[in-house]
């Protein structure tokens, strides 16, 4: 077969169970986050390449090195979306939301950037995303958490993670933080790997971040940012920590957690599980209160989570049940016209209906068609039954059959739950 016409290195077709599991986590979330009253924005999946280059930074690998970037017909640079929250706080901007505030909004859909494709890690992948913006209350962290935490829930698999959370203090806890980091990493700057020799000119947080062992051990005596908590970033962590307590909400502070960007402030954390491999973190969110800004918006407050949809496919003990269908079977030919205007009244009755379009096709294939699909019932129609104006239904769990009229057929079927 020719190359041409696989999938892209990264990338993967979607079908099966594996999209029934898809289809249940994003729904899931999006009845999840109407509860709590999220309004679903979907954002396109190509931006100017201006909207991460200001969002992410020049020093960020998904810039460097990650984007899908090219140069359009009419000479813009444009990118393939790598993440969702800058493209939300475009559109904020763009569509001018500011005087609605506060909104919170819910997106998922596909995202690109170029890595070694591995386990839970494509090229094209997808995300779950959940933004709040315009409170800059402790009290929308906290209820994302919240939120995060139902999401997980309810998917079954909050057992298997655990949440890991810091916070990244106020604008002048960042400085304060800053300075005294890189006066401790300048001491071993000539040990340092060239990647993070370069962030140290133009990040140095961003060191924090290195998977090296040899900065690894470095960064294990350097400063921890909790050190340099103003009052305001103390007591705004304090009241995260207090409320999570009073929900019950177990969690873990860790002070490893950072995020690189200026406009990241107070609260980071992440839901993180061993059974992935090195491709731990499930769910991760963070506040932003400056990005809007930094887009060129009004200053906003921004707060908001993300989390991968392959990973917590990978995470189901076992996909969604799937609803049993009923498989119709006319006699012969000349009851597939009477089988045909049934199967339309029982699917505008939400039923899920099994019929097969090629009305000559032999019987004893419906019915391993009915068995193959997990049919709860199968209905037969033959001359009688046109006839009677009925059906005659075969109940497949305990092979009980029983001729029923039309006019009751609904009422008899709604009779059963488990299919």
């Amino acid at each position: 077969m020719s190359s041409k016409v696989q999938t892209i290195r990264g990338t993967k077709d979607l079908y099966g169970e594996e999209q029934i599991s898809f289809d249940y986590i994003v729904a899931n979330a999006q009845h999840i986050g109407s509860l709590y009253g999220f309004e679903h924005l979907t954002t396109p999946i190509i931006e100017f390449s201006e909207v991460f280059d200001r969002s992410l930074g020049e020093t960020s690998d998904v810039v460097n090195k990650e984007m899908y970037t090219f140069t359009d017909r009419g000479g813009d640079s444009i990118t393939l979306r790598p993440e969702f929250t800058a493209s939300v706080c475009r559109a904020f901007i763009s569509n001018g939301l500011d005087h609605q505030i506060p909104l919170k909004f819910f997106s998922h859909g596909p995202l690109f950037r170029y890595e070694r494709p591995q386990k839970a890690r494509q090229r094209q992948f997808h995300q779950l995303n959940f933004e709040v913006l315009g409170v800059s209350s402790f009290r929308a962290d906290v209820e994302l958490i919240v939120l995060a935490t139902h999401l997980l829930k309810k998917l079954g698999i909050d057992s298997k993670v655990e949440l890991n959370i810091n916070s990244l203090g106020c604008h002048k806890s960042r400085l304060a933080y800053r300075t005294a980091l890189v006066e401790y990493l300048s001491k071993y700057f000539s040990e340092l790997s060239d990647e993070s020799k370069i962030r140290f000119e133009k990040n140095p947080m961003r060191i924090l971040d290195s998977k090296d062992e040899n900065d690894q051990k470095i960064i294990q005596s350097a400063p921890m940012i909790d050190q340099y908590y103003t009052d305001e970033a103390r007591i705004f962590y304090d009241n995260i920590l207090q409320s999570l307590s009073d929900k019950g909400i177990e969690y873990i502070k860790n002070p490893k957690i950072v995020r690189g960007l200026d406009y990241y402030t107070h609260t980071a954390f992440e839901f993180v599980t061993s059974e992935l491999g090195a491709q731990g973190t499930v769910l991760a969110g963070g506040r932003y209160d400056s990005l809007i800004r930094n887009l060129g918006g009004k200053d906003v407050a921004g707060v908001g989570f993300a989390s991968g949809i392959e990973r917590l496919m990978l995470l189901l003990e076992k996909g969604p049940s799937s609803k049993r269908p009923i498989t119709i079977i006319p006699i012969s030919p000349q009851q597939y016209g009477y089988a045909s205007s049934l199967v339309d009244v029982l699917r505008f009755n939400d039923f899920t209906i099994y019929f097969d379009l090629d009305d000559n096709i032999d019987n004893s294939k419906r019915m391993k068609k009915a068995l193959a699909c997990n049919s709860k019932f199968v209905l037969f129609i033959g001359e009688n039954e046109v006839l009677n104006n009925s059906v005659m239904i075969k109940d497949l769990d305990n092979r009980e059959q029983i001729e029923i009229k039309n006019n009751d057929l609904i009422d008899h079927l709604h009779l059963y739950k488990s299919f």
